[in-house]
This record gives C-alpha cells, sequence and structure tokens, in this order.
C-alpha cells in the first residue's frame, strides 16, 4: 500500500479510489482553459472523483522551434491562479529552468518534473526543496525500478509528497510501449503512482515537425492501469483535440471523458474488492 499524499483539497494513495490529473496539453487562450477546468470540475464532481487540474504554461520540450509552447511563465501562472481561486481547484504544471521554480511554487499544488528531466538531480531536489507535491514523469529512458533513486532524491530533502507517473518506455523509433507490471512495481517503493494513460499512447515526433499519437488506444490503457490499482489517472483532454494547438493526436476528447471514467470505476471497484 502507498502512502498518502494531500493535495489541495485532494488526497492521493494508500486504499483510496483513483484520482484523476486532467487538462489540456499546454494553455491556449484564458477562455478555453476556464472553460475547461469547469467542465472538468462538472463530470468529476458528478462521478466523486478526486481531481487536480494540469495545464502547462510553457511546453519547452517540443519536435520543432516552430512549435506551440504556451503563453509563457507569467501569463500562465496568471491563467492558472484563475482557474485555482474561481473554481476552487488544486492545479499542476511543468517546470524545465531553475528559475521558474519559485514562481511557480508560489501558485501550482503540484509542481512535475518533465520525463526528459527526471534524471536531473539538481533540478529535482530544488524542486522538491519548495515543499509542494513533487509529480515526476518517469523518463521513456528508464526502468521502473530505476525510479527508486529518483524518488531518494526528492525525499532526501524532507519532502515526501510524492507522486510517481509511468507514461511508457521507448519501443523503436517515434514508438512507446506500456508495460503494467511497472505500475504495482512502482507502487512498491511506497509512493502513489499515476498513469499518463495520453501520453503512453504519443509518437514522440512522429509527425516530422511534431510528435503524433494514436488516441483509439487511451480507453484501452486506461481500464488496464485500473485493473492494476494505479492511484491516479493522467489524461490530456481538449474540446477538440483535431484542433489543439499541440499533441493533438493522443488527446482525448473532453465529451468522450465521462464514460471511459465510469468503465474505469467500475473496473477498480471489482478489482478492489
Amino acid at each position: 500500500m502507498t502512502r498518502e499524499i494531500a493535495v489541495g483539497g485532494v488526497t492521493i494513495g494508500g486504499k483510496r479510489p483513483f484520482a484523476l490529473i486532467a487538462g489540456p496539453c499546454a494553455i491556449e487562450t484564458e477562455e478555453a482553459t476556464l472553460e475547461a477546468a469547469a467542465k472538468l470540475k462538472r463530470i468529476t464532481a458528478d462521478l466523486g472523483i478526486p481531481f487536480i487540474f494540469k495545464a502547462s504554461y510553457d511546453k519547452a520540450n517540443r519536435s520543432s522551434l516552430r512549435s506551440f509552447r504556451g503563453p509563457g511563465l507569467a501569463e500562465g501562472l496568471r491563467i492558472l491562479r484563475r482557474v485555482k481561486q474561481e473554481l476552487g481547484l488544486p492545479v499542476l504544471s511543468d517546470v524545465h529552468r531553475f528559475e521558474e521554480i519559485g514562481p511557480a511554487a508560489e501558485v501550482l499544488d503540484v509542481i512535475q518534473i518533465p520525463a526528459f528531466l527526471s534524471r536531473q538531480t539538481d533540478m529535482i531536489l530544488e524542486v522538491a526543496r519548495t515543499g509542494r507535491a513533487v509529480n515526476i514523469k518517469k523518463g521513456q529512458f528508464l526502468a521502473p525500478w530505476d525510479i527508486k533513486n529518483t524518488i531518494e532524491k526528492a525525499a532526501s530533502t524532507g519532502n515526501h509528497n510524492i507522486l510517481i507517473t509511468e507514461r511508457g518506455v521507448s519501443f523503436g523509433y517515434n514508438n512507446l510501449v506500456v508495460d503494467m507490471r511497472a505500475i504495482p512495481l512502482m507502487r512498491g517503493f511506497g509512493y502513489p503512482v499515476v498513469f499518463d494513460a495520453t501520453h503512453a499512447v504519443q509518437m514522440p515526433g512522429g509527425a516530422g515537425t511534431a510528435s503524433s499519437g494514436e488516441r483509439q488506444y487511451v480507453p484501452y490503457l486506461t481500464k488496464a492501469a485500473a485493473a492494476v490499482e494505479v492511484d491516479a489517472l493522467f489524461m490530456e483532454v481538449h474540446a477538440c483535440p483535431d484542433k489543439a494547438l499541440c499533441d493533438g493526436p493522443n488527446m482525448l476528447s473532453l465529451d468522450d471523458l465521462p464514460t471511459l471514467l465510469k468503465q474505469a470505476q467500475a473496473i477498480e471497484r471489482i478489482v478492489k474488492q
């Protein structure tokens, strides 16, 4: 059993039902971000699912120099603060540079370490020292047991509000594969494990100047994660994924989310009986 992590009124881990971390890949407009957050709040409230809103203010790890990145640190954090204050939701975003950590910690309830930075010791230590909850995305280049070293880095600061997110492993060119054994294996280290169902179907760089993806497989992987007792689900969602400014091919439509969450809940109830 994993320890329980409290994040802005949401508790993840232990024997609790799964929580949801969800939102668009990046902040596109203030209006769209608030609308998505409000809709996600209604969906999760109706289903009784603890919810953390996610959106990136700057996607610094895009395939191309011309890729959409978001509004940037100051404007993005202002919008996320509105989500937090006006909708009463805890918020999560990712940091890519040391200069971002201080301002981000003033707004975010969860600071996310991107997968490509999951071995960057100084970055992990500095984020953990803020005292905020830390969500570490396991790099596509790491085996599940390698994450133990990453956990120890963050915990060495005295901050034990740690989440670990599985998002697949590199499998040949522009492709990822998910080994569901990784979830119970990583839960064995004592911290809640999150499954990123949408980045798991991403094909990094698969479109040449952008990532591609296979969103049709998101429901299958989501239900599989529920069957192995994951602590939280992570999904990037959009009102119209085909028109999204980044990661559209692997994002889930907001309209498809309620049915999928109900199915995952039903599976979880069976396996946790």
